[in-house]
Protein backbone atom coordinates (compact mmCIF):
# COMPACT_ATOMS: atom_id res chain seq x y z
CA UNK A 1 0.00 0.00 0.00
CA UNK A 2 2.91 2.30 0.35
CA UNK A 3 3.36 2.37 -3.39
CA UNK A 4 -0.10 3.93 -3.97
CA UNK A 5 0.74 6.97 -2.19
CA UNK A 6 4.41 7.13 -4.02
CA UNK A 7 2.75 6.59 -7.22
CA UNK A 8 0.23 9.57 -6.84
CA UNK A 9 3.25 11.72 -5.82
CA UNK A 10 4.37 10.86 -9.31
CA UNK A 11 1.69 11.30 -10.88
CA UNK A 12 0.73 14.96 -9.76
CA UNK A 13 4.82 15.75 -10.23
CA UNK A 14 4.48 14.45 -13.54
CA UNK A 15 1.48 16.47 -14.45
CA UNK A 16 2.60 19.36 -13.04
CA UNK A 17 5.86 19.51 -15.23
CA UNK A 18 3.34 18.64 -18.14
CA UNK A 19 1.17 21.62 -17.42
CA UNK A 20 4.27 23.77 -16.50
CA UNK A 21 5.90 22.84 -20.59
CA UNK A 22 2.44 23.36 -21.80
CA UNK A 23 2.33 26.70 -20.74
CA UNK A 24 5.43 27.53 -21.39
CA UNK A 25 5.37 26.66 -24.68
CA UNK A 26 1.98 28.50 -25.58
CA UNK A 27 3.52 31.72 -24.30
CA UNK A 28 6.43 31.20 -27.10
CA UNK A 29 3.71 30.31 -30.02
CA UNK A 30 1.25 32.44 -28.95
CA UNK A 31 3.26 35.57 -30.22
CA UNK A 32 2.66 37.28 -33.33
CA UNK A 33 5.53 35.94 -35.49
CA UNK A 34 6.40 38.83 -37.93
CA UNK A 35 8.99 41.09 -35.67
CA UNK A 36 8.57 44.64 -35.26
CA UNK A 37 9.03 47.25 -37.55
CA UNK A 38 12.46 48.77 -36.22
CA UNK A 39 13.68 45.14 -36.26
CA UNK A 40 12.96 44.57 -39.79
CA UNK A 41 15.14 46.89 -41.48
CA UNK A 42 18.81 46.37 -41.39
CA UNK A 43 21.28 49.41 -39.88
CA UNK A 44 22.24 51.78 -42.33
CA UNK A 45 26.17 51.70 -42.60
CA UNK A 46 27.91 54.48 -41.96
CA UNK A 47 29.29 54.36 -45.53
CA UNK A 48 27.60 52.52 -48.23
CA UNK A 49 30.60 50.05 -50.35
CA UNK A 50 29.51 51.55 -53.25
CA UNK A 51 30.08 54.84 -52.03
CA UNK A 52 33.32 54.39 -50.23
CA UNK A 53 34.91 52.57 -53.67
CA UNK A 54 33.88 55.44 -55.54
CA UNK A 55 35.89 57.72 -53.41
CA UNK A 56 38.84 55.08 -53.97
CA UNK A 57 38.31 55.23 -57.48
CA UNK A 58 38.55 58.79 -57.29
CA UNK A 59 41.73 59.31 -54.88
CA UNK A 60 43.87 56.37 -56.09
CA UNK A 61 45.39 56.08 -59.39
CA UNK A 62 46.13 53.06 -61.91
CA UNK A 63 44.73 49.54 -61.02
CA UNK A 64 44.76 49.83 -57.11
CA UNK A 65 41.85 52.21 -57.61
CA UNK A 66 39.64 49.56 -59.86
CA UNK A 67 36.95 48.63 -57.25
CA UNK A 68 37.61 44.88 -57.22
CA UNK A 69 41.48 45.77 -56.12
CA UNK A 70 40.25 48.12 -53.87
CA UNK A 71 38.16 45.32 -51.81
CA UNK A 72 40.32 42.67 -51.97
CA UNK A 73 43.39 44.31 -50.89
CA UNK A 74 41.31 45.67 -47.92
CA UNK A 75 40.19 42.70 -47.18
CA UNK A 76 43.79 41.01 -47.26
CA UNK A 77 45.07 43.86 -44.79
CA UNK A 78 42.36 43.22 -42.52
CA UNK A 79 42.91 39.55 -42.12
CA UNK A 80 46.88 39.85 -42.20
CA UNK A 81 46.05 42.53 -39.07
CA UNK A 82 44.45 40.07 -37.14
CA UNK A 83 46.61 37.37 -38.02
CA UNK A 84 44.69 35.16 -40.25
CA UNK A 85 46.99 34.40 -42.88
CA UNK A 86 45.57 31.45 -44.93
CA UNK A 87 42.73 33.88 -45.73
CA UNK A 88 44.59 36.66 -46.70
CA UNK A 89 46.35 34.80 -48.72
CA UNK A 90 43.64 33.37 -50.48
CA UNK A 91 42.34 37.23 -51.13
CA UNK A 92 45.77 38.02 -52.29
CA UNK A 93 45.18 35.04 -54.78
CA UNK A 94 41.97 36.76 -55.94
CA UNK A 95 43.76 40.16 -55.91
CA UNK A 96 46.38 38.88 -58.43
CA UNK A 97 44.53 37.17 -60.72
CA UNK A 98 42.65 40.69 -61.20
CA UNK A 99 45.77 42.12 -61.80
CA UNK A 100 46.10 44.24 -58.93
CA UNK A 101 49.10 45.60 -57.83
CA UNK A 102 51.07 43.64 -54.88
CA UNK A 103 53.22 46.96 -54.12
CA UNK A 104 49.98 48.48 -53.26
CA UNK A 105 48.93 45.82 -50.91
CA UNK A 106 52.27 46.16 -48.86
CA UNK A 107 52.95 49.75 -48.71
CA UNK A 108 48.90 50.03 -47.43
CA UNK A 109 50.04 47.30 -44.74
CA UNK A 110 53.25 48.79 -43.82
CA UNK A 111 51.36 52.18 -43.20
CA UNK A 112 48.45 50.36 -40.98
CA UNK A 113 51.79 49.61 -39.22
CA UNK A 114 52.77 52.42 -38.41
CA UNK A 115 49.85 54.02 -37.89
CA UNK A 116 49.31 50.97 -35.17
CA UNK A 117 46.58 49.28 -33.64
CA UNK A 118 43.07 51.57 -32.76
CA UNK A 119 42.38 53.10 -29.65
CA UNK A 120 39.61 52.46 -27.54
CA UNK A 121 39.97 56.30 -26.94
CA UNK A 122 39.43 57.84 -30.16
CA UNK A 123 36.12 55.89 -31.37
CA UNK A 124 36.52 57.57 -34.96
CA UNK A 125 40.12 55.42 -35.99
CA UNK A 126 38.07 51.28 -36.35
CA UNK A 127 39.93 48.96 -38.32
CA UNK A 128 37.86 49.02 -41.01
CA UNK A 129 38.55 53.32 -41.10
CA UNK A 130 42.70 52.87 -40.84
CA UNK A 131 42.69 50.62 -43.41
CA UNK A 132 40.57 52.40 -45.84
CA UNK A 133 42.55 55.58 -45.06
CA UNK A 134 46.08 53.25 -46.16
CA UNK A 135 44.58 52.06 -49.32
CA UNK A 136 44.14 55.62 -50.44
CA UNK A 137 47.12 56.85 -49.40
CA UNK A 138 50.06 54.28 -48.38
CA UNK A 139 52.49 56.73 -47.80
CA UNK A 140 50.77 58.80 -45.33
CA UNK A 141 50.29 56.66 -42.15
CA UNK A 142 46.84 58.20 -40.60
CA UNK A 143 47.49 60.66 -37.93
CA UNK A 144 44.24 59.01 -35.82
CA UNK A 145 46.27 56.54 -34.23
CA UNK A 146 48.75 58.65 -31.27
CA UNK A 147 52.77 57.72 -31.90
CA UNK A 148 54.54 55.56 -29.28
CA UNK A 149 55.14 57.95 -26.17
CA UNK A 150 58.25 57.79 -25.72
CA UNK A 151 59.84 58.11 -22.39
CA UNK A 152 63.74 59.22 -21.55
CA UNK A 153 64.81 56.32 -19.59
CA UNK A 154 65.61 56.86 -16.12
CA UNK A 155 68.92 57.97 -15.16
CA UNK A 156 71.13 55.01 -13.74
CA UNK A 157 71.30 54.84 -9.92
CA UNK A 158 74.91 55.79 -8.57
CA UNK A 159 76.18 53.59 -5.51
CA UNK A 160 77.16 56.50 -3.50
CA UNK A 161 74.47 57.47 -1.07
Amino acid sequence: MAFTGQRSLVTVLCAAFIAGSFSAALAQGSGDTKPPPEQQKAPEPRKSEKDHLAEVARMVSGPAGYPECAHLGELAITLMWKNDLDTAFRHMDLYDRFGCPGAHIQQSFRCLLLAGPPTAKDSAATLEGLVQACWTSPKVPPAAAPAAASTPPAPAASGAR
